[in-house]
């Protein structure tokens, strides 16, 4: 087995043995990158001889008797939005050109502390306003979209160039592209990661989380990123994560929504995760049936939340330098600046009463399953899907409109591999739970995922 067949888990394990040194996984992690990255494109900056550097520290460090946890030594890619001392903070745009950042974000410096190894930078969709990334191919089918914004980040997971890789999650950033490139991705609670560092879309709907190849591995990866930061005001006081190793799921109550997660989706997608959710109900978890609360408002109030949101960022440069912009940016950035205030605070007001509602909804069900994604990867340049009774949707609302109530209300959302379709494209099930319930999502994702067996498995353009 080449080392970056690998999980996380096991690297970890492997490095923590002495039977894999640091500097071996960062040489194998660094040629696979080579091998894959000129037709994939998920890195926009590669810092190979830093990350060589790394290794060599981090391998003396641990023959040293200083092993600082399970991310020590351990290659990983972070998202081009988040801070890195003296690297380029591009977020995919022209507008950026030139940027070095003057220190870390949170997150970045957190990962640096736990001894991990930073690889590179990897691509978003232009200030991760969108859901192809469109630099980036997915790693399952060159000729598909990665998903986005964190679509570098999934696809580097997806391909072995990084064994894991942190992304943004606005709505769905994170979990859509894991969706679509056969891999794990955690938007954890609002405020319970901190986002300093990290060029925003929208304050009050942006997340940083990890992609994984595995549930365990996230895991592994989430005690490094959470807990308060005074830095960032969403930030949650005393806020912290802590594994739990039960994966008995007797008596687990889980949520099968009868309305939006389960219309326009591909019948191929349905029936894995229905697949997926009777595996749940094999292992002992319960079956209740829940309404959606406030569905037909949840895309309004998302884009009344993070266009204007969006637009008052960006004003400055789009008043001095508005040819910078993609034009698919560009047009979103203007639509905020014609949204009337009225549209803005209907949307606060419809947030506030989801959220209230989403969280009776939790007393009466554990978690919720649902699928990631209507459709799996689109091929590139495809605009719309029209399904079976004509109606006509834009790509990217298809893969929004799933995601979307996990940020409005700020809940926990894991998604993980439930299958693939005919052409061989990875489908996701989508786990999502209350308020500050990590530790009871990963261990459902880690049960449902052992019972699927499906985990990490690296995609075929990479074998």
């Amino acid at each position: 087995m080449s080392l970056v067949e690998l999980t996380l888990a096991e690297a970890s394990a492997a490095i923590a043995r002495r039977e894999v040194s640091p500097v071996e996984l960062t040489d194998a992690v660094l040629a696979r990158l080579d091998a894959v990255d000129g037709t994939l494109h998920a890195y926009a900056t590669v810092i190979a001889e830093t990350a060589r550097a790394s290794a060599a520290e981090a391998e003396r460090e641990i023959a040293a008797g200083r092993h600082r946890g399970p991310l020590h030594g351990i290659p990983f890619g972070l998202k081009d939005l988040i801070d890195v001392d003296g690297l380029p903070t591009g977020a995919g745009s022209q507008v950026r050109h030139g940027h070095l950042a003057a220190a870390d974000g949170a997150v970045a410096a957190r990962l640096s502390e736990a001894g991990a190894i930073l690889v590179g930078k990897t691509h978003t969709h232009e200030f991760a306003y969108g859901l192809t990334t469109p630099q980036t191919r997915n790693a399952w089918d060159p000729g598909r979209i990665a998903g986005g914004s964190s679509g570098g980040s999934a696809v580097a997971v997806a391909a072995g160039s990084a064994l894991f890789a942190l992304g943004t999650d606005t709505g769905g950033s994170i979990r859509v592209p894991a969706a679509l490139n056969g891999v794990v991705g955690l938007k954890p609670t609002y405020g319970l990661v901190s986002r300093h560092g990290v060029v925003p879309l929208s304050w009050s709907l942006d997340h940083v989380g990890p992609i994984t190849r595995t549930v365990a591995d996230a895991a592994l990866v989430l005690p490094a990123l959470a807990g308060h930061d005074p830095r960032d005001p969403a930030s949650l006081p005393g806020a912290a994560f802590r594994a739990r190793e039960n994966e008995d799921l007797r008596g687990l109550r889980v949520g099968v929504p009868v309305n939006h997660y389960f219309e326009h989706v591909d019948p191929v997608v349905e029936a894995a995760v229905r697949a997926a959710v009777a595996r749940l109900e094999g292992l002992g978890a319960r079956l209740v049936e829940v309404e959606i609360p406030y569905a037909r408002f949840i895309q309004a109030t998302q884009w009344g939340l993070m266009v204007p949101e969006a637009t008052a960022y960006h004003e400055p440069t789009l008043r001095s330098s508005p040819e910078l912009y993609a034009p698919d940016v560009r047009v979103l950035l203007e639509a905020g600046a014609l949204l009337p205030a009225a549209d803005h605070v209907r949307a606060r007001r419809a947030r506030s009463l989801m959220r209230q509602a989403w969280s009776e909804l939790f007393e009466r069900v554990d978690v919720i399953a649902a699928p990631a994604t209507p459709i799996t990867a689109a091929p590139a340049g495809q605009d719309s899907v029209t399904w079976p009774d004509g109606t006509v949707e834009a790509v990217s609302d298809a893969y929004v409109r799933l995601s979307a109530p996990a940020n409005i209300t700020g809940v926990p959302a894991l998604t993980l591999p439930a299958g693939h379709d005919a052409a061989g494209l990875p489908i996701g099930l989508q786990l999502m739970g209350p308020a500050l319930g990590e530790s009871l999502l990963l261990s459902v994702g880690r049960a449902c995922e052992k019972a699927l067996d499906r985990a990490g498995t690296l995609a075929p353009v990479a074998a």
